[in-house]
């Protein structure tokens, strides 16, 4: 009988194992489809985020073009070759600098929030020479890396070019050129990246909650503060302010040069702030993105239109070179904090960014400070603004934003300060007073950018008159 019981359940036993197997070898099949997805999607997100740090930096470096145009149509023409090379200068040494020691000072083995590693060459990763040699896995690279070593680099290094050049631009038509590269060195490789390391280093400042999504601060409010130190070491130009103080009108030479550069600035910018996402691989980085990028344009229109309309109080005129710097100052406002999410607050930023640059370019003026390009103003004055607004919208603290710009302040302006009276006592940082007559086109490179012209000294006033 037992034997008959058995051989009537041994079909359903069969059916009953078969039915375990099947569905051990589904799950099984199952898991590995989703590991095969996961490391899918793992690898497009790595993907998307290299690419997004490539081509949104590639679209800051573009910038340098725009300060370019906009220095060189906003100076003398017989100065306009100086600052082209200057700016093509300029850009070379930060990326040497930056790929020696800066890299390293800012992100590598940070040494009590304060400092990174004074190690020398900065490069890929042992995985990444392996992956591009074809020895390594690239589903095991990716699960541990959202994106390339180098691509960050390439990102973290055009912004450093940036910082260099809004002090090429305040200090114009009478600083030398190679007085100037020395500083530049000094800026691109330790300054910038010092601050760096206390803020996108998540070093002290990181640590206490400081907040500047692009670099209103950390990235203009240096070059700002180290302008500011240069404008007052080298001193204005020959003949700018009269025996009472008051300035005498030194235009643009080619506004449509200008007006080029600062739409190219703006262009430029979307790589700027856009990028600093830092991420691209996911719907929402996508949604933030296209929200960095719109209130980045408001904000720059609003500056635009409030300098406009100050300008005829302020400056007593309709002024268009204040308007051009408006844009730029409603671009810095907005730099700290543009992936709010209210679109209309980029607007009240933006459009107090004009104002402050506008009053700001009355200001230095009435100090008897010449910024030939209003770099100052547009990029420290409103870079303080905008850290500060960061506090209004984008929840930061404002004590500890205040903290940020004042510590960032005091630590560049007083070393840039340092370096720029060592300079002016060893090297010497202005060029010759008849080298400013003629122009350091003629005086310093023998090349004119406009040929066509006669070149004659101009009429300049000497101090005082």
């Amino acid at each position: 009988m037992f034997t008959d019981l058995l051989s009537r359940r041994r079909p359903a036993a069969i059916l009953a194992a078969s039915g375990i197997l099947a569905l051990v070898f589904f799950l099984l099949m199952t898991g590995r489809a989703h590991a095969q997805q996961q490391a899918v999607g793992d690898e497009v997100a790595f993907i998307l985020n290299t690419f997004s740090f490539l081509i949104w930096g590639a679209l800051v470096m573009w910038m340098c073009a725009g300060f370019t145009m906009l220095e060189s149509g906003s100076v003398r023409t017989k100065n306009a070759s100086m600052i082209c090379l200057k700016n093509i200068g300029l850009y070379s040494i930060a990326g040497l600098a930056y790929f020696f020691i800066g890299y390293n000072l800012m992100y590598v083995d940070l040494v009590g929030g304060v400092i990174g590693s004074f190690n020398l060459l900065y490069g890929p990763t042992s995985q990444e020479i392996a992956l591009v040699g074809g020895e390594g896995s690239a589903a095991d690279f990716v699960a541990d890396n959202d994106y390339s070593t180098m691509s960050d680099w390439f990102f973290q290094m055009v912004f450093v070019a940036t910082a260099a050049s809004i002090v090429s631009g305040a200090l114009a038509e009478r600083v030398k050129m190679w007085t100037f590269f020395l500083f530049v060195l000094v800026l691109t490789g330790f300054i910038y990246p010092i601050v760096g390391a206390w803020t996108w280093g998540g070093g002290w400042l990181a640590e206490l909650g400081f907040q500047d999504f692009a670099g209103s601060t950390i990235v203009h409010g240096v070059g700002g503060w180290a302008a500011l130190a240069g404008i007052l070491v080298v001193g204005p130009r020959l003949g700018k302010f009269r025996a009472d103080g008051t300035p005498r009108p030194t235009p643009p030479s080619n506004i449509l040069v200008v007006t080029l550069g600062v739409f190219i600035l703006w262009f430029g910018w979307f790589g700027f702030n856009g990028g600093s996402q830092l991420a691209l691989g996911s719907a929402g980085d996508a949604v933030a993105m296209s929200h960095v990028l719109v209130n980045t344009n408001l904000a720059a229109c609003a500056g635009v239109m409030a300098a406009l309309a100050a300008s005829r109080y302020i400056l007593e005129r309709m002024d268009l070179f204040a308007g051009l710097n408006g844009a730029i100052a409603g671009l810095v406002s907005i730099t700290a904090g543009p992936d709010i999410t209210e679109h209309y607050w980029a607007v009240i930023i933006g459009a107090i960014g004009g104002l402050v640059c506008t009053a700001g370019l009355k200001l230095l003026e009435r100090f008897q400070l010449d910024d030939v390009v209003g770099a100052v103003p547009a990029h420290l004055f409103a870079g303080i603004w905008g850290t500060l607004a960061a506090s209004i919208v984008a929840g930061a603290d404002i004590g500890v934003q205040a903290l940020g710009v004042l510590a960032v302040g005091a630590f560049v302006f007083a070393v840039s300060w340092v370096l720029w009276q060592v300079l002016a006592m060893t090297l010497s940082v202005r060029v010759t007073p008849d080298v400013e007559r003629l122009g350091q086109d003629v005086g310093e490179l023998g090349i004119e950018a406009y040929p066509e012209f006669v070149v004659m000294p101009e009429e300049v006033f000497e101090d005082g008159e």
